[in-house]
């Protein structure tokens, strides 16, 4: 794979910030995955075996069953990887406040509070200390929260920027990707997921409702299993799509891989959600220059699909707080 050559310094910088994720390959090691889906056990309207067989037949590598304040348990069909998950549900008046729990040991019960930011503060403490991660869900559902109340959490890895849920609200305004430029123009180290939050297959020919194959990550995990594909999540190996697929993803490269005779456009953001450079085609290289803050690709294709890399930074960037990553 061509290699991008960087100034020592911002090489130095990279390196020591996502020393992992500087020079990926898609290999067959890259699995892809459902971090949000309801069964009967919850809201949805069909059995987790009838849900995990419809992931796994349409080529999903794995699954998170986030039914709402349960773990859901079912032996895995043969292929697929089952990686145990909650939805944690809470609310004050008028605000959902749903946090996923991925990975998680136990049980975790909404844990309350008297304002969005002590709720979502506490439920993302106690999905910790159940050995979970935390992604924090659709804050625009409900116009619950946005992105000041974002910035005064600590400790969740996963953000909710694409969502396949009809009622989420996700382009705003604002719109869940800006409030992820928000976070990462903090230097906050939070990694933006797309997620399905499906809840039908009964109704395939209805728009307007929670289907399944919309939105998903493909992670870089060491092993078919449930802990390599939680470890590639909290060390942001992965990236989300809507249907865009990439052939080879590094810290200034992106090749897309082309079907159906789409076009593709590829930008590269940096600070404050600032463009900095836009190339047509299914190739875009970028090089760091520092001073950009972070920098993260966007590739949109001519109907409207979008797949998003995780972020690294130049040497520019704000210090990571002790606190914002797993």
């Amino acid at each position: 794979m061509a290699s991008l050559i960087y100034d020592f310094e911002t090489m130095r910088a990279i390196v020591a910030v996502l020393a992992t994720f500087v020079c990926l390959s898609l290999q067959a090691d890259w699995m892809r995955g459902n971090l949000h889906t309801h069964t009967l056990e919850s809201d949805g309207d069909s059995t987790p075996e009838e849900m995990a067989r419809w992931y796994r037949d349409h080529g999903y590598d794995f699954l998170v069953i986030t039914d709402h304040d349960k773990i859901t348990r079912i032996p895995a069909p043969e292929g697929l990887v089952l990686v145990l998950g909650e939805e944690v549900t809470d609310r004050l008046p008028k605000k959902p406040l749903h946090v996923n729990a991925i990975g998680l040991t136990t049980v975790v019960k909404p844990q309350g509070g008297a304002t969005p930011v002590e709720v979502l503060q506490r439920d993302i403490d106690a999905v910790r200390k159940a050995g979970g991660i935390a992604l924090v869900n659709h804050p625009n559902f409900g116009w619950a929260f946005g992105a000041e109340e974002l910035l005064q959490l600590r400790n969740f890895t996963l953000l909710e920027i694409a969502s396949g849920h009809p009622y989420v609200n996700m382009l705003g305004p604002p719109s869940h990707e800006a409030m992820w430029d928000r976070l990462l123009t903090a230097g906050r180290r939070v990694w933006g997921v797309a997620v399905d939050d499906s809840h039908h297959l009964k109704r395939p020919w209805d728009t307007d409702v929670a289907l399944p194959g919309k939105a998903w990550v493909v992670v870089r995990a060491a092993k078919r299993d449930a802990q390599s594909i939680v470890d590639a999540l909290k060390r942001g190996d992965f990236y989300a799509s809507t249907g865009v697929e990439l052939e080879e993803v590094s810290s200034g490269k992106v090749k897309v891989k082309e079907k159906n005779g789409a076009h593709y456009r590829v930008q590269f953001i940096g600070s404050g959600g600032r463009v900095l450079q836009e190339t047509e085609g299914p190739v875009a290289e970028y090089k760091i220059r520092g001073g950009e803050g972070y920098v993260r690709a966007k590739v949109i294709d001519s109907n409207g699909r979008m797949a998003w890399t995780q972020p690294v930074w130049s040497a520019e960037a704000p210090p990571p707080l002790s606190k914002s990553r797993e």
